[in-house]
Parts: C-alpha cells; sequence; structure tokens
C-alpha cells in the first residue's frame, strides 16, 4: 500500500486527535500545526510507527511570523520517509517573547547543526539541546538577524552601487580595431 497524505492525516488525527491543526497540503506537502509542547511527541510517533516511518529529518528551520500575536516564530521541521519516499512537514509556534522548543537531536543527529544554525538567526531555545550556542554568527552578537524587525541591506551603502558592477551609466561600446 502506498503511503498518501490522506492515510497519514488518518493516523495522526487518530493518535492526537484535535490538538493538530491548520492542516495544508500546498503542492502535495502535508503540512500541520503541532502545540509546541508537543513536537516530540508528534515527531516520534512519526518515527516509530511503522506504517509511517519518518525517520530522516530532511530540515529544520525557523520563520518569524510579527503580525501573529503570540506565534511570532515557527520552527519548521521536514520529514522523510526513505522507505516509501513520502514526505512530511511540521510547523511549532512559539511567543517571541518566550521561543522555548523542546530539542530533537535525541530523535535525529543530523538536528543538532539544524537548531544551532536556527538558534543562531531566529533565537529560538531548543530546551535539553547538548550545546546550544552559535555556530555562523560571532558570539557577541546580542540580536537575531533572521528576524524581520531588521533591514536586510542599508539603502545609503554605496560599495553596491551598481556603476560598480557595470550595470549602471553608460556601456561604453567595443573599439574597432580596423
Amino acid at each position: 500500500m502506498a503511503l498518501t497524505n490522506e492515510h497519514i492525516k488518518d493516523r495522526l488525527i487518530a493518535k492526537f486527535g484535535e490538538q493538530l491543526t491548520e492542516w495544508d497540503e500546498q503542492f502535495g506537502l502535508l503540512t500541520v500545526k503541532a502545540p509546541a509542547e508537543m513536537n516530540l511527541k508528534v515527531m516520534q510517533f512519526l518515527y516509530d510507527d511503522e506504517e509511517l516511518r519518518f525517520r530522516f529529518l530532511t530540515d529544520l528551520t525557523g520563520v518569524h511570523y510579527p503580525d501573529r500575536k503570540d506565534e511570532e516564530l515557527c520552527v519548521v521541521y521536514h520529514l522523510h520517509n526513505l522507505v516509501d519516499n513520502a514526505r512530511f512537514r511540521l510547523k511549532v509556534y512559539v511567543p517571541e517573547v518566550k521561543p522555548d522548543v523542546f530539542t530533537a537531536t535525541q530523535l535525529f543527529k543530523g538536528a543538532n547543526w539544524m537548531e544551532r544554525e536556527t538558534y543562531d538567526f531566529f533565537g529560538f531555545n531548543f530546551l535539553g539541546h547538548p550545546n546550544l550556542t552559535r555556530i555562523l554568527n560571532v558570539d557577541e552578537m546580542d540580536y537575531f538577524p533572521m528576524r524581520k524587525q531588521y533591514t536586510l541591506e542599508d539603502p545609503k551603502r554605496t560599495d553596491k552601487d551598481d556603476e560598480m558592477f557595470g550595470r549602471g551609466g553608460t556601456i561604453a561600446a567595443p573599439v574597432n580595431q580596423d
């Protein structure tokens, strides 16, 4: 039997009922929202269930939604069942003032680096992480640059003017050597 999104959804609803919300299926990828305190329970079920077998963490990242009151930050997990080639997305929202999410490092060893990167750029506190320190930014950085309250680039910068890259002004025509 092929593992369908409908079957995955049915198994999750049977186990967790109405605790899982915001079901979506954009581009064929089944997505669901779980309460922050349930992220490990849902992923453990997806991992252990002999029909579902989501045993590979493809990606883990963060998203900042400044307009979602008390759910400004979101951790997004992309899980993969390699046997049936099925994919699944789990979203967990937390408030900006208390961005606590349980670490997935005991379930997926690859979550270690991904959680550190997500902490580094978004400020999630992955509870129980073995080494939650900055991994790409300098340790002295006291903010999280991927949050949307920071501008992408200073509009007054002159070191990135188009003219410096041959995209501005007039371009000289090639000189004829004849």
